[in-house]
């Protein structure tokens, strides 16, 4: 009889429930224990923003359960704590919530649910739980990122916007601690991850120009609607790519290869 040229134990690693899945499930567990624990203590300060802003505590809990975005939430707390109308916080938290929408195309045949849990699955599409699941090697580990971030996140993000509303009820100045500079010092730590290349700057600049030209002359909340639409339109006139560094430097006309030239060798 032929041996055979299989290790003996090969195929245990690759069975669904072997030492090979055993480990990846770990890992990402791992991995949305950390996301979700980071972003329940920043949703400590959400909760007691969205309080000096003069939402109460049912009101900010609300809005973690049935929003559960971590920018729009910030957005409606600053337009309102700044006196703007409402409707103005709830259109800038509609722009900014958008992108889950794009997210939820990504996503939808990767999880592949219906009914109740399409419903759920929907409620859990955010930037974390979309790269959780995009970023795995199989669909399987895949589907578990999804979960377990969605499912971890949304319970911390919720207990810490509560805890967070809770403590800001017997500060008898929030500004005190600083509550009153939070929400834009919350959008520049989101904001500053992004601005690796041009585009983002240019975009920003000319945005922030526009909210800062137009927020003596217009009502609060409405600057910033003007300055997501600056963002719309430049969306749509700006290459959608930069040419590279590398290439902009190499001069040299291209030959075909030669005789004379090394071969380099394949494994």
């Amino acid at each position: 009889m032929r041996p055979s040229s299989q290790p003996p134990d090969q195929t245990d690693q690759t069975e669904p429930d072997g030492p090979e899945w055993r480990a990846t499930r770990a890992s990402v567990i791992r991995d949305a224990a950390g996301i979700a624990l980071t972003s329940g203590a920043y949703a400590v300060s959400c909760g007691a923003i969205c309080t000096a802003a003069g939402l109460s505590v049912l009101q900010t809990l609300a809005l973690s359960l049935l929003m559960f975005t971590g920018a729009s939430q910030f957005a409606i707390a600053g337009v309102i704590g700044s006196g703007g109308n409402p409707l103005a916080g709830a259109a800038v938290a509609v722009l900014l919530g958008s992108r889950n929408a794009l997210y939820g195309l990504r996503l939808a045949s990767l999880l592949n649910v219906r009914g109740a849990r399409k419903a759920l699955a929907a409620q859990l599409v955010i930037d974390e739980t979309t790269a959780m699941a995009v970023g795995r090697d199989t669909e399987r580990a895949g589907r578990l990122g999804f979960w377990a971030t969605g499912v971890a996140l949304y319970t911390l993000w919720s207990l810490g916007n509560l805890v967070g509303a809770l403590g800001a009820q017997v500060l008898p100045d929030p500004e005190v601690l600083g509550m009153d500079v939070a929400a834009p010092a919350a959008f520049l730590a989101l904001l500053a991850p992004r601005m690796r290349a041009g585009r983002p700057w240019v975009a920003a600049l000319l945005a922030a120009a526009a909210a800062l030209i137009a927020a003596p002359l217009l009502p609060a909340g409405v600057p910033v609607l003007l300055a997501a639409l600056v963002v719309g339109i430049l969306a749509l006139l700006l290459p959608s790519r930069e040419p590279s560094d590398d290439a902009s430097k190499n001069t040299e006309p291209t030959r075909p290869p030669t005789a004379s030239d090394p071969v380099e060798e394949t494994p």
